[in-house]
């Protein structure tokens, strides 16, 4: 399985999930965002220039994303880092 970098912010209870190499900086050309109302918050969608998901942005992170995976995520926030 390979590995995934994820961030979290909590003071803003956002994360990100990113389909890149780590080492690796793509630039989102195209965001997509899925239906506020459909999924009870807001979650977004980010391509490159090829058309390739890069991303996944999730706010209300803590109501979407399994507890562990924002435990074990890279913290942007002050408390965690």
């Amino acid at each position: 399985m390979a590995d995934l970098r994820v961030t979290y912010d909590k003071t803003a209870n956002a994360a990100y999930v990113y389909f890149t190499e780590p080492h690796v900086r793509v630039k989102s050309t195209h965001m997509y965002p899925c239906d506020p109302v459909d999924v009870d918050g807001m979650i977004n969608l980010d391509f490159d220039g090829h058309g390739r998901l890069i991303g996944i942005e999730v706010l209300a992170a803590s109501s979407k994303l399994p507890e562990y995976l924002l435990q074990s995520a890279e913290r942007l926030d002050t408390e965690g880092a």
